[in-house]
């Protein structure tokens, strides 16, 4: 069977040499498959070929002209690989050739993924505009913060306007309402004039059940497994082939066509493969082969909570070779070191003891028991550096998970959320913040969703109060598909003006300045990372070290001031930041050095950074 084409798109209508190419995998069509031309009224039928793929060439297909397939005579049905849904996800297809676009960047470098600070944003909600347009008009903003990648949740078409975008049905199509295939090509490309790398979500493990046609066509699931969300993708079932090509051929797709620098794999321990090359080794295998066809850098992140360090160690370790993966666990433990409620997922999790774990193997469970679960779970993270894995003190699930959707900013007061932020940018990982946090917006980010099935909108309302009823049982949450839900999740830019807000704003900006300035929060060895934990008084001290360098950052996570003693030999020692300080907005001021005999006070709820160097800062 023929394998995707790493240097074009191949599935669906693709256009070379000025002939527009068809190939769509059919094989439940027994005796015909049809081309409709919407826009010209012609009928082209295709050609069948082997292991149920059915071709076709033609130079009467041109460039924005609307289409449908038609199999064996049945009603007219989108392309599965289909570039453009303009009518949305139950109208015709639309031919686009992505070869012509302007590109700019040919200067661009992807950077070290361990350099990556990044932004997590929604499209829909991140601005006014609700598009592409209106990320573009915030990139200077996100410039002079200090972030040098934006990681944007799922794009592929998904039904009516607003989604979270988990429940796309067509994974090469972009969302309309965003603007489109172009101006997603558009946005990346100014991403990279401004130094801005982007990350882009991307959800191989189910797809949403409105506007799902692929079962029309083929096998593209499998009734071996189920996830959460609806049928599993067929990844190791009979004719499982072409469906794996479908994904691999998706990804190469964002990376080649859209200069996408790295993907984010959503769940994938929602994904059931039992073939002997799982199908998230392929993926890897493939974006690695085109990364060294092409001289540039392309990372594959994954998410998963089966803390199995297989996903990320190495191709020669008989690993899966994934750049990093998202560490759930250092959040679930940092959450709970606040005062979380120790329920649901963070039954598991005593807080600052398991932080302290957690900063060292970015794992709280390696293969200990876990009540939770009622069973031994995880495995060790020996010989893994720190830059393979992603920490977060919130996200779009930690956050738009629970029933009021709400922030940090609405769960902490100002002290606290200044000292997640601090442990976040000072953890031996790679740190990302979600969009908003870093002012403090006051704006929840709810579960929303544009379904125009009444049914599944009423089995969405149901589902969402079940899963609330063990874990949040206060309050009844939004309904999901209104548009109102929707709106009350969009960041409101005008707080920025605040005093409150731009003093937030100002502690992140310093924050990762300090990260990026200092190469001891930039060594990802784990050797080079020390961490002592006083439970009695809920301090937290984590020591950084690169060559002569060597930086202390102190956490007092109670709400009583403490006293604390470093070894002898740390001082003297320079004040890089004091959380509590009036510039702040904090209760009082630190001095700007530390001599040997000084007792260092944390006031309660803060982070004090200090080096025993004379690096400017």
């Amino acid at each position: 069977m023929n394998q995707p084409d790493i240097r074009r798109k191949q599935l669906g209508i693709s256009f070379h040499e000025g002939r527009a190419e068809v190939l769509l995998w059919a094989p439940k069509a027994r005796e015909q498959v049809v081309l409709h031309d919407e826009t010209t009224g012609e009928h082209l039928p295709l050609e069948r070929g082997a292991f149920g793929y059915w071709t076709l060439q033609t130079d009467r297909i041109a460039d924005d002209d609307l289409y449908c397939f038609s199999i064996d005579g049945g009603k007219p049905l989108p392309d599965p690989a289909s570039l453009s849904q303009p009518d949305g996800v139950h109208g015709p297809s639309q031919a686009l050739d992505l070869q012509h676009f302007p590109w700019t960047d040919q200067q661009w470098h992807n950077p070290d993924f361990g350099d990556y600070i990044i932004y997590e944003l929604h499209t829909g909600t991140f601005s006014e505009e609700g598009n592409f347009n209106g990320i573009m008009a915030k990139l200077g903003y996100l410039r002079s913060l200090g972030v040098n990648a934006i990681e944007l949740m799922p794009v592929a078409q998904f039904p009516g306007r607003h989604n979270w975008g988990y429940d796309g049905v067509f994974p090469f199509a972009v969302q309309q309402s965003y603007g489109g295939a172009r101006a997603l090509q558009e946005l990346v490309d100014r991403c990279h004039s401004e130094g801005i790398a982007v990350i882009l979500d991307v959800v191989y493990n189910h797809l949403g059940p409105e506007g799902n046609y692929l079962k029309a066509y083929g096998p593209y699931f499998t009734g071996k497994y189920k996830t959460p969300w609806g049928e599993a993708i067929n990844f190791d079932d009979a004719c499982c082939d072409p469906v794996r090509r479908f994904f691999i051929e998706n990804a190469l797709m964002w990376l080649r066509d859209f200069h996408i620098d790295a993907l984010r794999l959503d769940a994938v321990h929602a994904i059931r493969d039992f073939s002997p090359q799982h199908i998230t080794k392929a993926l890897n295998d493939a974006v690695t082969l085109y990364a060294d066809t092409v001289s540039k850098r392309k990372y594959l992140i994954a998410e998963t909570d089966l803390n199995d360090s297989r996903y990320i160690r190495p191709v020669a370790d008989c690993g899966y070779g994934l750049r990093a993966q998202w560490s759930d666990e250092f959040h679930h433990a940092l959450r709970v070191a606040v005062g979380q409620n120790r329920e649901g997922y963070y039954a598991d999790f005593n807080g600052l003891e398991d932080l302290a774990v957690a900063m060292k193997n970015a794992y709280v469970f390696t293969g200990q028991y876990s009540e939770h679960r009622q069973r031994n779970f995880g495995t060790p993270t020996w010989g893994i550096s720190g830059d393979h894995f992603v920490v977060f003190a919130q996200n779009h699930d930690q956050v738009g998970n629970r029933m009021l959707g709400e922030r940090l900013s609405q769960l902490t007061d100002q002290e606290t959320a200044k000292l997640l932020a601090a442990v976040v940018l000072t953890a031996p990982f790679v740190p990302l913040l979600f969009m908003g946090e870093e002012w403090g917006a006051s704006s929840p980010f709810l579960y929303f969703t544009d379904h125009s099935d009444k049914q599944l909108i009423q089995a969405v309302e149901a589902g969402r109060k079940a899963e609330f009823a063990a874990f949040q049982r206060e309050g009844e949450p939004f309904p999901a598909n209104a548009e109102a839900t929707w709106l009350r999740s969009r960041l409101d830019w005008t707080e920025r003006s605040g005093d409150r807000h731009e003093t937030m704003f100002r502690f992140y900006r310093h924050l990762i300045q300090l990260r990026k300035t200092h190469a001891a929060l930039k060594n990802y060895d784990r050797a080079a990372v020390e961490v002592s934990c006083d439970s009695s008084k809920e301090v937290l001290i984590l020591e950084r070290t690169y060559e002569e360098q060597h930086l202390y950052c102190l956490f007092n996570f109670s709400l009583q001031p403490h006293e604390v003693r470093l070894r002898e030999d740390a001082f003297p020692l320079r004040l890089l930041l004091c959380s509590s300080d009036q510039c702040w907005m904090g209760p009082g001021d630190s001095a700007s050095r530390y001599d040997r005999d000084t007792v260092l006070t944390l006031t309660p709820r803060s982070a004090l950074i200090l080096s025993n160097d004379h690096v400017s800062s």
